[in-house]
């Protein structure tokens, strides 16, 4: 952009550095939207297909593996146009969000529709399988192109150390209370509605007008502040950035982001496999009603938001590896009670459910605290902070996780023989005893082989507290060396 484009930003928009609640909100609104519609998707989309949609489970959960491996590859694609956008008006990030807002909502709702293509029940199936492909290719493009510009926008509201730690809280506080929310519409909705298909249009319907609303909110409320940087950032020559394979090499040559990579994934596989298989679970393993299954949701996500803080708290004095290695027994445990679990035994389940919240949260926090102190240590070697690069492949680590996560539940589902709903019917079919055995063994066991794995790399895991602080000491050693020169 030229020098008559940055004359054309309004002068008045001075940065400061630090930022007002109006612009906090804002800021935090933008992250409800994709909270709310990715929470969904991940608790109800896959038992939506086979129980609403009347897909088989092994092709439900191929249309989710399609459409959460190609989220993860549009990535980079949309992170490089943002980067080269340029509008006088609405800087860099703000366009995509503001002309994206309205599509990203227009497509998440038609996830959850149900036309008819064919009156013969096969050949509907697939047409149905090909139609919830497209949708969800096209959905995951708008998620992303709201999404990750809105990611981007943190550096650029301020530059303010202390002022990035306040504005991230208020975005998480909106993403966890975006999770929760959707939870408790789904608990409405589901008692209030008796019709299946008319459960999810509504619900859908609500979760849409919230997630355009809210990015609105966080578009208009800072823009101001993000024409502000535009003016400054136009006048600074911006470095080359790190060709792909170059990122591969800087990532994969550092060892304890390895062991990082694997705790993560392992964590995250058993959270989004024992996510999508709780509808399962409390429908037919435990003969409960749809409107029962946001309770159980909530009663597991909502534990694990305030463990959250306690956690935290008992990890400054423990360290990590002790709150991981027990947060991960109280959730085998919990894994271990559910499988063992039977109708009637609804007490029971809430208390597993709630021992499984305390699991959850780690599984969110160790992984996510270790990577400060895997950054600090490549600064260390190379002299340079790649904060970008890290973060960059956890996300990828956490949707190819989620993609293969709801690709395996499906297509386990549908080799124990379980029974898909016909479209447009409202009973479900009675499953075989094969069904819920695998039912109970995706709720149980293989969460659990999950978490083994990922303690077992913890256990591994270089970076304790005492090398941590050799690393900052080591790194401060030689700033000082430097100011000296």
């Amino acid at each position: 952009m030229n020098d008559s484009a940055a004359n054309d930003y309004p002068p008045k928009h001075q940065l400061s550095p630090k930022l007002d609640l109006k612009t906090k909100l804002a800021y935090g609104a933008g992250d409800l939207g994709p909270a709310i519609t990715a929470n969904i998707a991940i608790f109800f989309l896959l038992i939506f297909f086979t129980n609403v949609a009347g897909i088989p489970a092994g092709l439900a959960g191929s249309v989710l593996l399609i459409g959460k491996i190609w989220d993860a590859v549009n990535d980079p694609f949309v992170g490089v146009l943002t980067d080269k956008t340029q509008s006088r008006r609405w800087g860099r990030r703000l366009p995509w969000m503001l002309y994206g807002a309205i599509p990203f909502g227009i497509f998440f709702f038609l996830q959850w529709i149900v036309p008819r293509f064919s009156s013969n029940q096969s050949s509907n199936v697939w047409a149905l399988f090909w139609y919830y492909v497209v949708i969800g290719l096209i959905s995951q493009v708008f998620y992303t192109v709201v999404n990750l510009p809105y990611t981007a926008l943190t550096p650029e509201l301020t530059q303010d150390y202390d002022e990035r730690t306040s504005l991230n809280s208020f975005r998480f506080a909106f993403s966890i209370g975006g999770s929760i929310l959707s939870l408790i519409l789904a608990q409405v909705v589901f008692s209030r509605i008796a019709d299946r298909q008319q459960q999810y249009f509504v619900l859908a319907a609500i979760c849409t007008v919230i997630s355009v609303v809210s990015l609105y909110w966080c578009v208009f409320g800072v823009r101001d502040r993000v024409l502000a940087f535009e003016a400054k950032r136009i006048q600074v020559e911006e470095s080359e950035s790190i060709p792909f394979l170059q990122q591969l090499k800087i990532v994969f040559s550092n060892r304890p982001f390895l062991f990082v990579i694997g705790i993560y994934l392992f964590s995250w596989l058993g959270v989004q496999v024992t996510a999508s298989i709780i509808p399962y679970f409390v429908i037919h393993c435990m003969s409960l009603a749809e409107s029962d299954v946001p309770t159980v949701m909530i009663a597991v996500q909502g534990t694990a938001l305030v463990m959250l803080f306690v956690w935290t708290a008992v990890s400054k004095r423990i360290g990590k590896k002790p709150v991981y290695f027990l947060g991960m027994s109280l959730w085998i445990i919990a894994g271990a009670g559910l499988f063992f679990l039977q109708p009637g035994q609804i007490g029971l389940m809430y208390v597993m459910a709630v021992m499984a919240g305390f699991g959850v949260s780690t599984a969110y926090l160790v992984p996510w605290s270790m990577i400060p102190d895997v950054i600090e240590l490549d600064e260390l070697e190379t002299g340079q902070r790649r904060e970008g690069i890290f973060y960059g492949f956890m996300v990828l680590l956490q949707k190819f996780g989620l993609a293969f996560g709801l690709f395996l539940v499906g297509n386990a589902l549908q080799a124990s023989g379980f029974k898909e709903a016909v479209a447009g019917q409202n009973t479900l079919p009675i499953q075989p005893d094969s069904a819920l055995l695998a039912i109970r063994i995706a709720i149980g066991p293989i969460p659990t082989i999950c978490l083994i794995l990922g303690l077992i790399l913890t256990y591994f895991y270089p970076i304790t507290r005492e090398m941590h602080a050799e690393i900052l000491l080591k790194i401060k050693e030689r700033q000082q060396h430097r100011d000296h020169l």
